[in-house]
């Protein structure tokens, strides 16, 4: 009758190399999850509004278009290669009014890099 089962140490083997495989893919997701572009939680639904609607690689007109039709005001830049905007979010969880003063960077071909995102503070509206 023959042996099956793999030797004792080649089995260890296998099982370090599977959960180190784990533990790689649990990384790298995590770190792609923390990939944001704040560390502010008050404009993380921003933040993940943004994500979900602007990829890299977008073009500047692409997100120009997305900022207008949103409503969004874009200010001017001394940047050629950057669009400032401030975005107004109500929080869903909190229901709070949360804004944000987002500059989106681009390359010399006008394809979005990346985006940063600032807490921005609103006058308040005169009555």
């Amino acid at each position: 009758m023959s042996n099956l089962a793999p030797p004792a140490n080649r089995w260890l083997k296998l099982r370090a190399t599977f959960f180190l495989l784990c533990a790689f893919f649990i990384l790298t997701f995590a770190a792609c999850k923390q990939g944001k572009h704040t560390s502010n939680p008050r404009l993380r639904q921003i933040d993940d509004m943004l994500d979900a609607q602007l990829h890299p690689g977008a073009t500047k007109a692409r997100v120009t278009f997305y900022l207008d039709s949103q409503g969004f005001a874009v200010e001017n830049s001394d940047d050629p290669h950057a669009v400032v905007a401030i975005i107004r979010h109500v929080d869903t969880g909190t229901l709070r009014p949360e804004t944000a003063r987002v500059t989106f960077h681009f390359d010399a071909h006008e394809r979005l890099l990346s985006y940063d995102l600032v807490q921005a503070t609103v006058p308040l509206a005169k009555r």
